[in-house]
């Protein structure tokens, strides 16, 4: 059997046990885009803006909702409106860090009760195991997926050596629920693995840009290429390089730009899955 990203995404898919996982798999095959769009603005109108230009682009849209300054509860139904109407799945960018009973009350409480609506998190996992199962305990019986962060995309982040390793041990021994990584690379191999496992960890990739290599404030850029055919990770995350930096919103010129990650992070893909035949 050869390496997991070298199968076809619906042949991971039917592979998935996880809900949430086989789901996004689904997505990814059934509209050719690997293709995760991150939004972060601040006003709700911009917010749900770019997410129905880009929608029809996209296996997946990343949020921070936290970070919209003007968010009633209204902004979550009409997200879920969109994800049906482009055929899309959620991952909220909330990175949990804290004592089991904590998160799990974060998860599922307080004002914006992300485990109703996003179906995919992620978490830290600084905390331990106790982080895991926690977030199980209220996104396991809705059929939800959790993502550690085993590395970053910025400058001189601390997310390297064991604190990598541990990070794929503890997924290994949660895999029900855990269903991939945020990080650079492939995580196979890696931590201690059992000779002969089949697992399937799917990973998500930050930090991807067609037109610049950083910022000033520590991200660092690589393409779709690199990340999808050289590093072997299966879902791209693209954010500014489709909305842009500065105040207001060039609605054409964000669609021409989704199409064209989505194009570049499929293209990759399928010279991958060829490369291995």
């Amino acid at each position: 059997m050869p390496p997991a990203h070298l199968l076809t995404y619906a042949q991971r898919a039917a592979k998935q046990q996880n809900p949430a996982a086989k789901a996004l798999l689904e997505t990814v095959e059934r509209k050719r885009s690997n293709l995760c769009v991150s939004v972060d603005v601040t006003k709700q109108a911009d917010f749900l803006r770019i997410i129905d230009v880009v929608g029809p682009y996209i296996c997946l849209v990343k949020t921070h909702v936290d970070i919209i300054e003007d968010f009633e509860p209204t902004v979550i139904d009409r997200l879920k409106a969109l994800s049906t109407k482009h055929d899309f799945l959620i991952f909220e960018d909330r990175k949990f860090a804290d004592i089991g009973n904590t998160v799990a009350l974060q998860y599922s409480s307080g004002v914006y009760k992300i485990s109703s609506w996003s179906h995919i998190t992620n978490a830290h996992p600084v905390p331990g195991p106790s982080v895991i199962t926690g977030l199980s305990s209220v996104g396991l019986p809705l059929g939800r997926g959790l993502l550690l962060l085993a590395e970053m995309s910025t400058k001189g982040n601390l997310a390297a050596g064991s604190y990598t390793d541990e990070a794929v041990n503890m997924a290994r021994a949660h895999h029900d629920f855990v269903i991939g990584f945020i990080a650079m690379r492939r995580m196979d191999g890696l931590g201690a693995m059992e000779p002969g496992t089949d697992e399937d960890f799917l990973i998500l990739t930050p930090g991807v840009g067609l037109d610049s290599r950083g910022d000033s404030m520590g991200q660092q850029y690589r393409t779709p290429r690199e990340v999808v055919l050289e590093s072997g990770c299966d879902i791209i995350i693209v954010g500014r390089g489709i909305y842009g930096k500065g105040n207001g919103i060039d609605i054409q010129a964000v669609e021409a730009q989704a199409q064209r990650y989505q194009q570049e992070g499929w293209v990759a893909y399928e010279e991958r899955i060829t490369s291995s035949q």
